[in-house]
């Protein structure tokens, strides 16, 4: 595949969503940049939802997992639906009762600034880290087909991307997001499905020899019972996917962003179930489309795994050019979508959050508003060139591992502050939400010697949520003797 063609797939891409991201955001003001103005189709922010999660990793890196991992994901995407019903029937109701403009203002309500501003600033890291590995995976991708071919090095790829993302979301936020999302959704889907259809035929499998080939290949076995010590143990995957899900999507200020655009909790609970059914759906289609991938490059001599290996086959030049053009709008779709809303909701963040310039008038929070949009994105780019230089693993397994450390203090404060409605020392809740994470750090990197060979994998969450609470228990404060 020539990198003029890929030029132009991208082009062409970035043209269209341009020009539905001006369409949603012309006349947009603050309230549609936070929260949508509260006026989105649930059926809309759905489809929008669907593809939410599933960023540049989901698209190269989940068909590339299969050889090591098998479907072992979908494990955890079970436990994900788990996880969008806790989200759907607690948090959800919770949000819109207290009409918040970022969820961690609810931290502020039940424990106090403290609280409140170490529930924003653990998902700044978060969200600043989870959307840098997402869109340092696609850069790699871009550097490979594009960039490297031109003899263009990689700061300036990513400088173009993240200037990219930040063009298309710099007016409209969230309102932009949502159209955005749906139209890459789509993009997304379309290119899994057509690809599994041109790679089958490029083996001359008709329907019937495409099931087979998948059923009975040795990388399609869903579920792992057989060793607890192994991180893809069910319970694990599953306890692990519900509990991602409420910290990663219920917590998450970038992912709730959609829901909570709809105009009240009963169309915001139909696009969370709705929407977390799909990408059960959706991820099994990218697993069946990995184990097509593995079976033609073995049998085209076709070396790359991993995270590479969706390129090198789509690209290979021994299949139809529509499979490289799907791979490349695919990626593209996913990389930019997820890096746009991201950008947004690090930008609601810290301008609610952290500045508190709600308090301030409309023009003085637009101008904060853009300022703190500019600086997100110079950072998110520094931070991706930096992850080129200390990268050493999958990019899947950095996004979950890092979600654990980060997402788990936050996931902690939420549990104990719905669970126990008693007052906890709120000065001290920064030191128990650092604490935990350490805690559970020591734990993981000593676990195969203290316990006999258990490995923890995403579980590990759950324990730096448990840290949290039993830190916030040791803070409860003593109840006034009444007079």
């Amino acid at each position: 595949m020539s990198t003029t063609v890929i030029i132009i797939t991208v082009c062409a891409y970035l043209l269209f969503m341009f020009g539905i991201a001006w369409l949603a955001g012309s006349k947009s003001d603050n309230s549609a940049f936070f929260s949508g103005s509260r006026k989105s189709k649930w059926y809309i922010a759905a489809l929008a939802m669907i593809g939410a999660p599933m960023s540049g990793v989901t698209f190269v890196s989940v068909p590339g997992m299969v050889a090591a991992s098998s479907f072992s994901y979908l494990q955890m995407c079970v436990g994900f639906v788990a996880g969008y019903l806790v989200i759907s029937f607690v948090l959800i109701p919770l949000f819109y009762k207290l009409n918040v403009v970022s969820i961690y203002q609810y931290l502020e309500n039940r424990f106090g600034a403290s609280s409140y501003k170490t529930g924003a600033w653990f998902f700044f890291i978060s969200k600043m880290l989870g959307a840098s590995v997402r869109f340092f995976l696609v850069c790699l991708v871009l550097q490979l087909l594009i960039f490297d071919p031109l003899g263009l090095p990689f700061i300036l790829n990513v400088i173009i991307s993240v200037l990219i993302v930040f063009a298309y979301t710099f007016t409209g936020g969230v309102k932009t997001v949502i159209w955005t999302d749906s139209f890459r959704t789509v993009c997304m889907i379309l290119a899994v499905v057509l690809g599994i259809i041109f790679i089958s035929r490029g083996m001359g499998m008709d329907f019937g020899g495409l099931v087979a080939s998948i059923k009975g290949s040795e990388m399609s076995r869903i579920f792992f019972f057989d060793d607890v010590k192994e991180s893809m143990y069910f319970w694990k995957q599953f306890l692990g996917g519900l509990f991602t899900a409420v910290a990663m999507t219920g917590l998450d200020q970038d992912m709730m962003q959609r829901p909570l655009s709809c105009k009240d909790p009963r169309d915001s609970r139909k696009n969370m179930i709705t929407s977390g059914i799909m990408q059960v759906f959706v991820v099994f289609l990218f697993l069946c489309l990995g184990v097509l991938l593995y079976q033609f490059a073995a049998a085209n001599g076709i070396s790359e795994t991993g995270d590479k290996i969706f390129a090198a086959v789509a690209t290979s030049g021994l299949l139809p050019g529509i499979v490289g053009v799907l791979f490349i709008i695919g990626l593209v779709a996913s990389a930019y979508g997820a890096g746009g809303s991201a950008l947004t909701s690090l930008t609601t963040s810290f301008t609610v959050d952290i500045l508190g310039a709600m308090k301030h008038g409309e023009t003085q929070l637009t101008k904060t508003r853009k300022i703190v949009h500019v600086g997100m994105a110079v950072l998110m780019a520094i931070v991706i060139i930096v992850f080129n230089k200390l990268s050493n693993t999958s990019a899947i397994n950095a996004v979950y591992t890092l979600a654990s450390y980060t997402y788990g203090p936050i996931l902690g404060m939420f549990a104990f502050g719905l669970a126990c409605k008693r007052k906890v020392k709120d000065r001290f809740v920064p030191l128990v939400a650092i604490l935990a994470p350490a805690l559970c750090l020591v734990l993981q990197l000593n676990s195969d010697r203290w316990f006999g060979g258990y490995k923890f994998s995403y579980e590990i969450l759950l324990i730096n949520a448990v840290f949290v609470i039993l830190g916030l228990c040791c803070l409860i404060e003593k109840e006034k003797q009444g007079k």
